[in-house]
Order: structure tokens, then C-alpha cells, then sequence
């Protein structure tokens, strides 16, 4: 079966989708339109009250002029081929890892447990959003979330991206072992890492704060047929941009 035949398969089916792990796991369905869509978050349900009260909510769009330059270290990416197992859970493609991949920022260290996609990019840069984005959700020893946003643009076709595709199950909410052995995550970052960093959220229920973030500001490769084979399943599974509200957007040096 073709890639596309593979997606489009999996989104005709009904099973009851799995929540991913940076997302509420209880709650009320939420959605990405309509009555259940974004603007409702915040009312649907009480676990859900940061999603229209919070004041550090996420995605923003990330104005460079306005960033403080800011002499940030590298971030440090300790990232080795694992085994994964990928899933179609109701609101993206996700793929969760097996522990042994770490990151180093500002003198903490967060395991790589996940990541997954949003069509188009959540995050904006100087109000454009790109074709996709990857967020790799990282949790520390007290459980705390770091997310590596990798934006997305439609170009030379990704490799990783194409071997995560071919290995989604055809039944949605069914999570099986991607193919091919261990899958190495540092293929999906760009050459260049420098990074823009500030305080957010969750971009899903129970849109939970305290999360920081950091957004690579050089895009990565896929092409428009794996773009366009994403959108099969999920045409459009973005949050809109949220207020800053003041909070500090800090840019670093390098890249």
C-alpha cells in the first residue's frame, strides 16, 4: 500500500483516538473546529481553564526584531538511534520513543518521550507559518516540559519523515513498532540550531503552563506530497497564536 492509500485508510476508520502524552488524557472531545474547537477550550471542561485564562498560553508568533539576543549556550543534543512505535491518535501522528535521548538547556536535562506533528506550524515567525512542524516533547527528572519545535517546509523529500508515514498502522489509535530497526530522531533537525526560547504552555487541552520552549529557527526540508499526505488525515490541526502578554522572547547567538 502506497503511503497515501496507508493515510487515507487510517483516517476512514473509527476507533476511539489515544490522547498523546502532552495532551490532557481526560476530559471533554475537543477538536480544532467548530462548537469543540479552540475559542471552546477553555470552557469545555474545569481541567481545561488554562486554555482561556492562562497568560503564558502557546503557540505565539515570534516577532525577530523583537527578541532580546541573548548569550544562551548551544542546545545540547544527546540523541541516538532508539526503538519507537508510531500512532494516528485521534489528533496527530505521534511517534513515542524508548528512553536514551537527552537535551541540555540551561543546566537541566529533559528525556526525549515523544514527538509529533501540527499542519500548519503552531508557532509563527514574523506572522508566517510554515507548512508543518515536528514538537519533540522532552520531560525532566521532576516532570517538567521542554518542547523542540522544528519547523517544516515544503521542499526536498525528508527520509525520516517518509519511514514514519510508511509505518503508521492502517487503525487509527492503533500504535505499532515503526519498521526498520531503531529510528535515530536527530535526522529530523536542521544543521544550524539556533533557537528561540521563552515560557509557554501545552497547545493542546489542558493547555498546562510551565512549559519552555525552544523553536529552531532554521527550517527543515519535506516535500508537498508528504505534506499533503499529513493533510489527508488532519487538513488542519493548529492552534491559533496566543497573546504574548509581555512574556520575554529570547534569541540566541548562534545559527
Amino acid at each position: 500500500m502506497t503511503i497515501v492509500g496507508r493515510l487515507l485508510l487510517a483516517v476512514s476508520l473509527s476507533i476511539a483516538p489515544i490522547l498523546p502524552i502532552a495532551a490532557a488524557e481526560h476530559g471533554a472531545h475537543w477538536t480544532y473546529e467548530g462548537k469543540t474547537g479552540p475559542s471552546a477550550w477553555g470552557k469545555m471542561d474545569p481541567t481545561f481553564a488554562a486554555c482561556g485564562v492562562g497568560k503564558t498560553q502557546s503557540p505565539i508568533d515570534i516577532h525577530d526584531a523583537e527578541a532580546q539576543v541573548a548569550d544562551l549556550p548551544p542546545i545540547t543534543f544527546d540523541y541516538k538511534p532508539v526503538a519507537a512505535k508510531v500512532i494516528d491518535n485521534g489528533h496527530t501522528i505521534q511517534v513515542n520513543l524508548d528512553p536514551g535521548n537527552t537535551i541540555t538547556f540551561d543546566g537541566k536535562a529533559y528525556t526525549l518521550v515523544q514527538f509529533h506533528f501540527h499542519k500548519p506550524s503552531e508557532e509563527k515567525i514574523d506572522g508566517k507559518a510554515f507548512d508543518m512542524v515536528a514538537h519533540l516533547v522532552h520531560k525532566d527528572a521532576d516532570g517538567k516540559l521542554a518542547v523542540v519545535a522544528v519547523l517544516l517546509r515544503a521542499g526536498s523529500a525528508s527520509a525520516p519523515i517518509a519511514r514514519i508515514w510508511a509505518g503508521l498502522p492502517s487503525e487509527k489509535g492503533k500504535e505499532s513498532a515503526l519498521p526498520g530497526g531503531p529510528f535515530d530522531v536527530s535526522a529530523l533537525l536542521p544543521r544550524e540550531r539556533g533557537y528561540f526560547a521563552f515560557q509557554g504552555s501545552l497547545t493542546t487541552p489542558p493547555c498546562s503552563e510551565g512549559v519552555q520552549w525552544l523553536v529552531l529557527r532554521s527550517p527543515v526540508d519535506v516535500s508537498s506530497d508528504q505534506v499533503a499526505a499529513f493533510g489527508k488525515i488532519y487538513p488542519k490541526n493548529a492552534r491559533p497564536t496566543q497573546p504574548t502578554n509581555g512574556r520575554a522572547i529570547r534569541k540566541s547567538k548562534q545559527g
